[in-house]
């Protein structure tokens, strides 16, 4: 699935977010009268554009049907609702089924926050048929992201000089490099962006998909949110309860903790993802060609890492796999169970001096396409998040906070320490510790968590159900691997999430499939 995490603020993670009930108020539609009676003009859609990812148009469905393509007209600013608009660009394919039996248009948001949901729906349209014999599939790419206004930054080669830097300093004078670098870099997003970086929080967002919804001529807004998905979908729960209609949560955010528990929870969740590879590879029958043991699979692995530290090797083209590259690659590998036997290969290959497999899956992250062009999903993941945490970190606070990190995970914790780092410069102030995503009054929300999900730890499925209040968030357990349950394509939990969004039927909280 979409948009692993990336040496800045953790991808797929979304680890805390906002809420800011002064940027457009609490409660109620203040939107201009004149936009939920626009009209969208479907027409076929284009190629990804550089910032979406690049690529081909989206072929056709399973039975002819195209995906069509329309921009919507949002406030750029949601306290002036009748100011300057921005486009949103959004994708839709029609229901497969009889007329009759259409419920209505379901939203998806695969996550990140950055990833383009134009891009990534079609990618994955197979996979949602039987949910498109009663619904419109729709999907978007929210502001700051792809077509949608996007935020921008560096530039290609700067991003390829960027994504080298040693992001686990060793000493004073890489240290320094970091945080200028990092500097640099949001000074950048400032220059190039600066009329969007005050208005791509989570609660703008949550706000156009309101909007979204009245324009598609929606009563409710029937949503399936994935990862920080799960983040945007609580935060339109909280600010709209009355407009939810049948909601799904995988991969679930945990909206209680700010971004520093945030990342100390991901650095377990990648630790356990890795033991749980390294023990996979070591226990089948045959040998595990990466190491002998459980143990040994890990103890070469940080070998290895501190072999590149020092040393990087030959990657593709003129480039080098550095540590920072390695890291990604193989935290990249571990966001699902169909991913392990690349990472075997790259380890492999990296072992013997060839670094050229982790760096395909540490591009594939960073939005770095085959031609060295850059989506922008980093850029869009560091100026959401940094609009939506409060918290500013200094160096003095990684380095306290340190022993923490590497006892949750001797491998990511350096790593995600030091992404903590990320928004310190920032040009925009950050909205709150975590989101309000408390939802009186909301239709049921399946809240779906996955026991070994490296990206959003399986504990981040009960404190949302807690937080989203009695009566509404219900909880059911998928004892597998990988970032994600329905995905997984596990029976019995597509089961439970189509026979909710389909027909209605609520699982029994605490309902388990493994």
């Amino acid at each position: 699935m979409p948009n692993p995490p990336r040496p800045r603020v953790a991808a797929l993670t979304a680890t805390a977010l906002l809420l800011s009930c002064t940027l457009a108020g609490c409660g109620g539609d203040s939107h201009d009268e004149d936009l939920p009676a626009q009209k969208l003009s479907w027409k076929d859609c284009q190629a990804p554009s550089r910032a979406e990812g690049g690529g081909e148009a989206p072929s056709p469905l399973p039975g002819g049907a195209e995906w069509q393509c329309a921009t919507l007209k949002a406030p750029r600013d949601w306290a002036k609702p009748k100011g300057d608009t921005i486009d949103l660009a959004l994708i839709w394919a029609k229901t497969s089924g009889p007329k009759d039996r259409r419920i209505g248009s379901l939203v998806f948001n695969f996550g990140g926050p950055g990833g383009s949901g134009v891009t990534t729906l079609p990618a994955f349209g197979t996979e949602y048929a039987k949910l498109r014999t009663r619904y419109d599939l729709v999907s978007f790419d929210p502001r700051g992201v792809g077509r949608s206004a996007p935020v921008e930054c560096l530039n290609d080669p700067q991003l390829d000089y960027y994504f080298e830097q040693d992001w686990t300093p060793d000493d004073s004078a890489e240290r320094t490099a970091l945080l200028n670098n990092t500097k640099e870099f949001n000074a950048a997003c400032e220059d190039n962006s600066k009329k969007m970086l005050p208005h791509v929080r989570t609660t703008d967002a949550a706000r156009d998909m309101d909007l979204m919804r009245q324009v598609l001529g929606d009563d409710k807004l029937y949503y399936f949110g994935i990862s920080y998905g799960t983040e945007l979908g609580g935060v339109y729960a909280h600010l709209f309860p009355e407009h939810v209609g049948r909601a799904v949560f995988d991969a679930v955010v945990d909206p209680t903790q700010n971004s520093e528990q945030g990342s100390l929870g991901q650095a377990e969740g990648f630790q356990l993802a890795l033991d749980n590879f390294a023990e996979d590879c070591t226990s089948k029958t045959e040998d595990c060609p990466v190491g002998d043991t459980a143990q040994d699979v890990k103890d070469r692995i940080a070998k290895l890492l501190a072999d590149l530290d020092r040393k990087p090797i030959p990657g593709i083209g003129q480039r080098l796999l550095t540590q920072t590259a390695a890291t990604n690659g193989i935290a990249q590998a571990l966001y699902s169970k169909d991913f392990w036997e690349y990472l075997v290969e790259g380890l492999q290959q990296a072992y013997d001096g060839d670094g050229r497999v982790l760096m395909l899956l540490s591009d594939s992250l960073n939005g770095r396409s085959e031609n060295g062009e850059y989506s922008n999903i980093t850029a869009a993941n560091i100026a959401i998040n940094c609009a939506d945490d409060k918290p500013r970190y200094t160096a003095a606070d990684v380095e306290r906070r340190l022993p923490a990190f590497r006892a949750a995970s001797p491998l990511f914790g350096d790593f995600l320490a030091w992404s903590m780092v990320s928004c310190t410069d920032w040009a925009v102030p950050g909205a709150a510790d975590h989101p309000d995503v408390s939802a009186a009054g909301s239709a049921p929300i399946l809240v779906v968590g996955n026991t070994g999900d490296p990206a959003t730890p399986y504990e981040g499925a009960r404190k949302m159900v807690e937080a989203l209040g009695p009566g509404v968030g219900v909880e059911l357990t998928y004892k597998g691997q990988g970032h994600g349950a329905y995905g997984s394509k596990n029976s019995c939990v597509q089961k439970a999430v189509d026979g909710y969004l389909l027909n209605g039927r609520v699982p029994a909280a605490g309902t388990v499939c493994s």
